[in-house]
């Protein structure tokens, strides 16, 4: 990968706010001319420092008012057929492999407590035992990474 230059990294940061900003803004941004800044954009994304792009809901609205992390036990040897288990599951918005008692750390959102419950039974069953967190509040929402740290 090609070293960040602080006009990179001045983009990422604007990316990361707001991937909807017009090329002509970004430009102003960064004293460049449009095409150019589009150029460095295409060669972010080639260069994989830029993965995708998405929309951030809001899932409350949308009804899915529970929010939980499930702290999964698999054996080593079960997680080919687990990561093809939780990469089909809808209501999982991530998953980690972490270090610990619990080999895997998996934040879910559902639109009640009973539908949670079901989902960690399924886990239970197929895979191990778990340990399981409801979310309250957030006091810190996802957001993006300085690339300048």
């Amino acid at each position: 990968m090609d070293k960040l230059d602080r006009t990179d990294i001045k983009l990422i940061k604007l990316l990361q706010d707001n991937a909807r900003y017009s090329l002509k803004y970004l430009a102003e941004q960064v004293c460049l001319s449009t095409p150019a800044v589009s150029s460095r954009i295409d060669k972010l994304e080639k260069n994989g420092y830029i993965k995708g792009y998405t929309a951030v809901i809001d899932r409350n609205a949308l009804g899915f008012s529970i929010t939980a992390f499930i702290n999964l036990e698999v054996p080593p040897g079960g997680k080919p057929v687990f990561y093809q288990f939780i990469s089909t599951c809808p209501n999982v918005i991530e998953c980690n492999c972490v270090t610990g008692k619990f080999s895997m750390l998996i934040k879910v959102a559902f639109r009640s407590t009973m539908e949670l419950d079901g989902f960690i039974g399924q886990l239970q069953k197929r895979f191990g035992t778990t340990e399981t967190q409801i979310v309250f509040s957030t006091a810190v929402e996802p957001r993006g990474i300085d690339p300048a740290l």
